[in-house]
């Protein structure tokens, strides 16, 4: 274990030296609390203040606190602690890397752990993705979209790219965007992960700490926006079919029902949709409509999880989101956050104008 891995945890080679070590993470747990105490601060941090931390002074506790801040990120119930530590560990990254970026011909001082554009490029496997072109850079199209796709800006939209021949132009401080982007999604990668109870039960107290923390920032928020362009794919599916007037079997007419409830539409509203399929029947649909809200029930119902959605044949042409998300409500959370202002006109608003204009 040296400095350079502490520094990069994400790097292929940290993980080969974590393994390498014999490193067992229930024993890790059970009795290294400075390496606990570490990792429940990447995370609380990534919560409150979008970054990790400073590095703790031990080089072996900063690079073992990142497994078990991954464990820790999968222990709490909530889409957006992942997704909130993930940035956060690319962002210090970022913070990183780019000051490790000098003039390739400058020479850096002996014994500092730093990192090359080149070397980060070869860990993503985009050596050949990525070419030199005088004062800029050109990434193969396939590349980009890859990696663009995760920002959500209008800059990051091919349109407003120079495209020759298969290569996109981009500055330097865009591919290191990019590779902040790279950095992410392979943090992200594999998240939440299947943690053992013996480690689950040694981590209690800290989870209880993070889902406090949670509880206090109210991250978790209510949503009342329907944009159906936002929805992910598998209730823009279903909600595609309920208007084409396809039968939905039980599991797939709970799934969109529950989704718009949970989204802010009303039962009447929730009933206007429907009007449209064929089989349509107001009083079976108010009621099973009433019934998942909570209105004539003790109980308001979520939404499916992604997993359900998954076992049932509901999840429809996911995209590369849907790869680190774990709930439909999640995937629109995020979708809302990163919207522009403009993509998010209020569907019941549309309906509004579209009357007035109208009359």
């Amino acid at each position: 274990m040296d400095a350079h891995h502490a520094r990069y945890p994400f790097l292929e080679g940290a993980r080969a030296a974590v393994e390498e070590a014999g490193v067992d993470l229930e024993s890790l747990v059970a009795s290294e609390e400075d390496v606990v105490e570490r990792a429940l601060e990447r995370v609380e941090t990534a919560l409150t203040e979008r970054e990790i931390g400073p590095m703790a002074r031990s080089t072996r506790v900063e690079l073992l606190s990142y497994p078990i801040a991954r464990v820790l990120a999968s222990l709490v119930d909530a889409d957006v602690v992942r997704r909130r530590y993930a940035a956060a560990e690319a962002e210090t990254a970022f913070e990183r890397f780019t000051a490790d970026f000098t003039d390739e011909d400058e020479l850096t001082s002996v014994g500092t752990p730093t990192l090359d554009r080149t070397s980060l490029l070869r860990e993503f496997d985009l050596s050949a993705s990525v070419r030199r072109e005088g004062e800029a850079y050109e990434m193969a199209v396939g590349s980009y979209l890859d990696l663009a796709a995760g920002l959500r800006r209008n800059e990051w939209r091919l349109t407003r790219r120079t495209l020759d021949d298969g290569w996109v132009r981009i500055e330097p401080r865009e591919l290191d965007r990019l590779l902040q982007q790279a950095v992410e999604e392979r943090v992200a990668s594999g998240l939440p992960l299947d943690v053992p109870e013996p480690i689950a039960e040694g981590l209690v107290d800290e989870v209880q700490t993070l889902e406090s923390t949670l509880e206090d920032l109210d991250l978790t928020r209510d949503i009342d926006t329907v944009v159906p362009e936002l929805f992910p794919p598998c209730m823009q599916h279903l909600l595609d079919r309920i208007q084409r007037g396809d039968h939905l079997p039980h599991h797939s007419r709970f799934a969109i029902t529950s989704f718009l409830a949970n989204i802010g539409l009303s039962t009447d509203e929730i009933v206007d949709i429907y009007e449209v399929n064929p089989g349509f029947g107001e009083e079976m649909t108010r009621y099973q409509t009433d019934h998942i809200r909570g209105d004539t029930s003790p109980t308001e119902y979520t939404a499916p999880s992604c997993a359900t959605m998954k076992a049932y044949g509901d999840c429809v042409n996911p995209d590369d989101l849907c790869d680190n998300i774990a709930h439909p409500l999640s995937y629109y959370e995020v979708k809302l956050e990163d919207a522009e202002e403009d993509e998010l006109l209020d569907w019941r608003e549309r309906e509004d104008a579209a009357t007035a204009e109208e009359d």
